[in-house]
């Protein structure tokens, strides 16, 4: 960590002293150009809700002491729903928290530091990072000009003590684009949210961060500063603040920022081109450690391996002990959920594992993780014929019954079938596995636009099916 006279010298703000005024005058001024640095990049985002049974020209507006509604471009406009936003690249590409989003109905307004107020649309949003990117419409020269990118800096160094900044909206106070500060230490890493358990979701762990990973602060993070930056003294963010709903039985709850990280940039560039964000998959449902195992002091997990996945395919067994990701020691069912939810598709996990007393790797090429959730994507990957393909296991949890998870392996998934296409006539449905293009087998989406990239007439596509009437389709060529 640098020190405060490296980054402002205390010569400029009482010579010496270390102490004292001089010292106290060196964190203030630290502070002060921390915050000077990102406020140009932090703008207020207000979403607001139809109201029931209106068309999308009524919507709800905030209404004024005299009971006058009262439009989102107007300064004394407060929204109902709030929340804070960083701009990352001067085409008007907005980051936020995704828990700040709402309904498809809802309209969003940003705010920037210079006042002006601007119509965003959801460019992408992932349920799994609790991350969304907002756009401004390009056309609006205006707003580019105005944008000012954030400075993303590197929480992997960060340490307990670290004094961080807070810039956010908290209850709407900064609508008029002037973000709020606030300022702290680090008070911890790696930690969890706090679950939140609903009919939809019994275990509460909606997101990746749910298992681990979270900065905690004590800086203070009312309602609005979700989507706010995580400042180092240096003005960069190295986290994205979410700020968390108290617990019952508590006051308020601890203050969390998303860490800037290699996962959150790889997450963020997705989102950024309005793609979807994908996480690896290995195919485990985790399990603890036998009491002897434990108390011969081992540490790690063992787990099922679900058949058809990449666990199985790399050879792990039901009692193998895996002790580590890439390095990173497992310690319990969350560490091995997080670990391997950092990693992309196609990513080669290298695990420690314990097989019959002897510690060896095993390297397992991940597939791709059935994310729950809303999720928004708006630059689909190109159809081929009317078809969209995606990894089996991706239908995994959500899509299929557990008796056919032994069967799914070595093939892909149709993901969507537009109508009136060749595929669509062929009888290409959704939620169909194809295993083989004209012969050729396919497991991955990049294995199967490899096969059909050259195909300009009739092809045939060979299912995974119990009918045995239906194991070939042939899709004729389009029009």
């Amino acid at each position: 960590m640098a020190t405060l006279a490296a980054i402002f010298p205390f010569s400029a703000v009482g010579g010496d002293d270390l102490s004292g005024l001089g010292a106290a005058a060196a964190v203030e001024n630290a502070l002060v150009q921390a915050i000077a640095a990102a406020e140009k990049s932090v703008v207020a985002v207000a979403r607001v809700r139809k109201e029931p049974g209106a068309d999308s020209a009524h919507l709800e507006y905030a209404p004024d002491p005299f009971g006058h509604k009262v439009l989102p471009i107007d300064p004394s406009f407060v929204p109902n729903h709030y929340g804070a936003g960083v701009v990352v690249d001067r085409r008007g590409l907005i980051l936020t928290a995704n828990h700040v989003l709402g309904d498809e109905s809802d309209r969003y307004y940003i705010t920037t530091s210079d006042r002006r107020v601007y119509r965003a649309w959801i460019k992408a949003a992932d349920p799994r990072s609790d991350l969304a990117v907002l756009s401004i419409d390009g056309a609006d020269a205006a707003a580019s000009a105005n944008m000012v990118p954030i400075r993303l800096g590197n929480a992997a160094g960060l340490r307990k003590g670290q004094i961080v900044v807070t810039l956010g909206n908290p209850y709407a106070i900064a609508r008029d684009g002037q973000a709020s500060a606030g300022w702290g230490i680090v008070s911890n890493l790696g930690r969890k949210a706090p679950p939140v358990p609903d009919e939809t979701d019994p275990s509460g762990k909606t997101t990746l961060y749910h298992y681990g990973g979270l900065i905690q602060t004590d800086a203070k993070l009312h309602l609005g500063t979700s989507g706010g930056p995580l400042l180092n003294l240096h003005g960069e963010m190295i986290g994205l603040c979410v700020s968390q709903a108290a617990m019952g039985g508590y006051e308020s709850s601890a203050s969390y920022a998303i860490p800037v990280d290699a996962t959150f940039r790889r997450v963020l560039d997705a989102l950024m081109q309005g793609r979807e964000a994908e996480y690896g998959f290995l195919g485990i449902r985790p399990d603890n450690l036998k009491e002897a195992e434990l108390a011969a002091g081992i540490q790690g997990i063992r787990g099922r391996v679900e058949q058809g996945t990449p666990a199985a395919r790399a050879g792990l067994r039901e009692d193998d002990i895996i002790t580590s990701v890439n390095g990173a020691p497992i310690h319990d069912a969350d560490s091995l959920v997080l670990e391997v939810g950092r990693l992309s598709v196609e990513a080669v996990a290298h695990l420690g594992v314990i097989r019959n007393g002897t510690r060896q790797t095993i390297d397992v090429v991940l597939s791709k993780f059935p994310v729950r959730g809303r999720k928004i994507v708006t630059v689909q990957p190109e159809a081929w014929r009317g078809v969209r393909v995606d990894y089996a296991s991706a239908f995994l949890e959500s899509d299929q019954p557990q008796s056919f998870r032994s069967i799914v392996d070595g093939a892909v998934v149709v993901l969507e079938v537009d109508q009136s296409t060749p595929a669509a006539l062929a009888g290409v449905r959704r939620g169909m596995f194809i295993s083989h293009v004209d012969g050729q087998a396919v497991r991955t989406p990049k294995e199967f636009r490899a096969a059909i990239a050259a195909k300009t007439g009739a092809v045939k596509l060979r299912l995974v099916s119990s009918d045995p009437a239906n194991l070939v389709l042939v899709v004729p060529p389009g029009s």
